[in-house]
């Protein structure tokens, strides 16, 4: 399958890995500075792979595709920003396309997506990858057997840090129109991961947003929120980049009538309590479970491609398609909005963007 990846910049090695792992073909490489490519290249040892001068380097994705059209597949690894511009063209184009987090900053471009790509037949899937995680793999499995029961609560605590290095890093990183603050860039993956354990459908959601230390940045370094879901279920959100002076956790907690579970490692990725009513053949070996992770973006990447290019061979939805990037982008701007207005925000969202929520912190 012909592959090409716009965008080379932190999270591209994840990328280009999962490519190789899935012997993708890969076509063409995207960045508006190609310097970018180049420490690609370097990061993943690119040339012991692939002949350099075969992968063609492009800072324009609408002539690499326009110059190359047998691409089959792109993911998006670009800044926050322009990932909804990219992917709205490419499913015009009739590409299938895998996007990074998050899938959009608005709800209108996450509901054109959805109806693009139902109307070209396209599969989109949005990089949501700790759901591949063993640990989330584990309670998934526990949760639709039954085995917890009636769901009482659940919640999700990012706890990292971020500096000024990091956001000097990228320009863009930091503001509204192009990335959000900790919860839209660091903590979407937990959110994803309650909203789905939970049962997707929510109700109600009442959040805070504050900017502790990071007055170099737009937006918001710590955010939490309260939502309750239609199952009658309560959730709780804490995502922040206030930790002194490293990453401490991300961890995922469900409590159910019949057992309770608690995922933690750097990005839930070890079971850290795993106790049920009923008994398993695989409970002691979960109790016990660690998934050793090279950094906090897990190991996900390799097992979504997979799952994509499985999709488009035989024409099924993608386990995390373009639905659940838009549920885990319309959380995150209800808190924004919640925060914003001091009121509760009901669901479904509409006609909200990061960008509504410019100068809140000046």
């Amino acid at each position: 399958m012909n592959y090409a990846l716009v965008g080379c910049g932190r999270i591209a090695v994840n990328h280009i890995k999962a490519a190789v792992n899935n012997k993708l073909n890969i076509v063409a490489v995207c960045d508006i500075d190609l310097s970018h490519i180049d420490i690609l290249y370097d990061k993943t040892k690119f040339n012991d792979v692939y002949d350099v001068l075969k992968v063609r380097k492009y800072i324009d994705y609408k002539v690499m595709i326009d110059e190359n059209p047998n691409i089959e597949l792109i993911a998006i690894a670009t800044d926050s920003g322009v990932h909804a511009e990219i992917a709205k063209y490419c499913i015009e184009k009739n590409i299938n396309v895998i996007i990074e987090k998050p899938m959009a900053m608005s709800m209108k471009d996450c509901d054109e997506i959805i109806k693009l790509a139902n109307e070209h037949n396209v599969k989109v899937s949005v990089c949501h990858q700790n759901r591949f995680n063993i640990a989330i793999q584990e309670m998934r499995k526990a949760l639709e057997s039954g085995r917890f029961g009636k769901i009482s609560h659940g919640s999700i605590n990012v706890r990292w840090n971020r500096g000024k290095d990091y956001y000097d890093q990228a320009a863009w990183r930091g503001k509204w129109v192009s990335d959000g603050g900790c919860l839209f860039n660091q903590c979407i993956h937990g959110i994803d991961l309650l909203r789905w354990m939970m049962g997707d459908e929510v109700e109600e959601v009442y959040g805070v947003t504050k900017q502790q230390f990071h007055d170099y940045i737009e937006c918001e370094d710590i955010g939490m929120a309260v939502v309750k879901f239609k199952n009658g279920a309560i959730g709780t959100i804490e995502g922040t980049v206030n930790v002194f002076k490293e990453n401490l956790e991300e961890t995922l907690y469900l409590f159910g009538e019949k057992g309770t579970c608690k995922i933690g490692g750097k990005s839930t990725n070890n079971i850290d309590f795993w106790n049920f009513s009923d008994k398993d053949v695989n409970d002691d070996k979960n109790k016990n479970l660690q998934e050793q992770t090279s950094n906090v973006y897990g190991n996900g990447h390799t097992s979504l491609y997979a799952d994509v290019i499985d999709a488009i061979k035989n024409d099924r939805k993608p386990y995390i398609d373009a639905v659940a990037g838009r549920n885990a982008v319309e959380m995150i701007l209800a808190i924004y909005k919640s925060s914003f207005t001091g009121q509760p925000v009901k669901l479904p969202l509409n006609n909200v963007a990061s960008t509504d929520f410019v100068g809140e912190f000046n």
